[in-house]
């Protein structure tokens, strides 16, 4: 697909003023880098770092049975969140297969009283998500809305974040209705939170969430506002160490994180059980739900029969596990990495791994990678591989 064809943000001009290598991701022309990854990756881990996130697709469900028709499409008990709350969770197949992981934001009800949801899905997912909420929408009085087109998202991550948001958004409505409503800063914002507010004199949904393993903000803002609340938190994040980054350092950040992406660890091939995330599937929601029946099964089997776990590895040499590449021990495949990087935080190339669950243990011995018909050592791990300091 050449650039012409690819689909591009409200911030694809500032982009390429900042001289970005950019490349095609889920038919977006996205950032890569802009310089150096080792010092994006780490300016995230000591400071702070911007990244433009509008490829994401928001999905608006409303109506009166909107939060019933979440919770029949999707695994997790949506009903239960509160209004300013968001939850991590996934939608599946009828076979238990998963078709993407989302977070469900609840925002503010309609004028006349119904609840609103704002669903985001991966960028390569969008589409198919849309379609199987369209779907599943039917018999449900609540609308579906591609609302892809409506909003930037703009993310600042870092122990920096908070004081450089603070510093342009000082006060953050803690009320979802129209009133006068009181006030709290963003240290009131709890982790999977977001309320309304404004980011450089503009409307703002602000989340405190994030996928690199760091406290940090997502800013849901009109695309037309996404330049004016970029150049601002640039400016504003400076002192702090602040600089855009890019997707090749979110891989890693979120890698050290232990964070499953769509694609590698989580797949239409596995449910969340084989992922090691069936705590998102809730059983106890009333109601039925698609794929309930085959994630009872897949349950049932891990307490039988353990599946495959996923597990870190951090190499003992200097060659980079992909994905794909077999994990091995006493001569045989006992497993396969799904994604793997250089760890600019630990000094050594790390991996995460399905592997056998006799193999699952932190430092289970003789487990190595097979790199181009070499194994090479690697110690098995607990993820994540890094946790933040609170």
């Amino acid at each position: 697909m050449s650039s012409s064809d690819l689909r591009h943000t409200a911030l694809d001009a500032v982009h390429r003023s900042l001289g970005a290598t950019m490349t095609d991701f889920a038919g977006w022309d996205m950032p890569l880098r802009y310089g150096s990854e080792r010092d994006e990756h780490n300016a995230v881990r000591t400071g702070a770092g911007l990244f433009d996130l509008s490829h994401m697709g928001e999905i608006t469900v409303t109506g009166p049975q909107a939060a019933e028709l979440l919770n029949f499409a999707l695994v997790g008990n949506i009903a239960t969140v509160g209004a300013g709350r968001a939850r991590y969770t996934m939608i599946c197949q009828e076979d238990g297969g998963i078709l993407d992981d989302l977070i469900v934001y609840r925002l503010a009800d309609a004028e006349d009283g119904s609840p609103v949801f704002m669903v985001v899905a991966n960028a390569s997912n969008a589409q198919v998500v849309l379609d199987a909420l369209t779907e599943r929408a039917a018999g449900f009085d609540a609308e579906v809305r591609d609302d892809r087109d409506a909003y930037a998202l703009i993310a600042v991550q870092g122990p920096a974040s908070a004081g450089i948001l603070a510093s342009l958004s000082p006060k953050l409505s803690t009320s979802l209705d129209q009133g006068g409503a009181p006030t709290a800063d963003l240290d009131g914002l709890k982790y999977y939170a977001g309320l309304p507010g404004t980011v450089a004199g503009v409307p703002a949904l602000i989340a405190r969430t994030g996928y690199t393993g760091e406290d940090g903000f997502e800013l849901f803002t009109a695309p037309e506002h996404a330049e004016k609340v970029w150049l601002a938190l640039t400016e504003a994040g400076a002192p702090a160490g602040l600089i855009p980054c890019g997707l090749s350092c979110r891989d890693t950040l979120r890698l050290e994180a232990g964070m499953p992406l769509y694609g590698h660890e989580l797949s239409t091939s596995l449910t969340p059980f084989d992922a090691g995330l069936g705590r998102v599937v809730k059983f106890e929601k009333e109601g039925d739900f698609v794929g309930r029946e085959a994630l009872a099964a897949a349950a049932a089997r891990a307490e039988q029969k353990p599946p495959r776990k996923l597990v870190g590895l951090i190499a003992e040499g200097r060659r980079v596990p992909r994905a794909g590449y077999s994990v091995v021990a006493g001569g045989e495949v006992i497993g396969e990495v799904t994604s793997g990087a250089p760890s600019p935080t630990l000094g050594k190339p790390i991996a995460m791994a399905y592997v056998d669950a006799a193999y699952a243990g932190a430092g289970t011995a003789g487990v190595g990678v097979d790199i181009r018909g070499t194994h090479e050592p690697y110690e098995v791990v607990a993820l994540p591989f890094y946790k933040r300091q609170k």
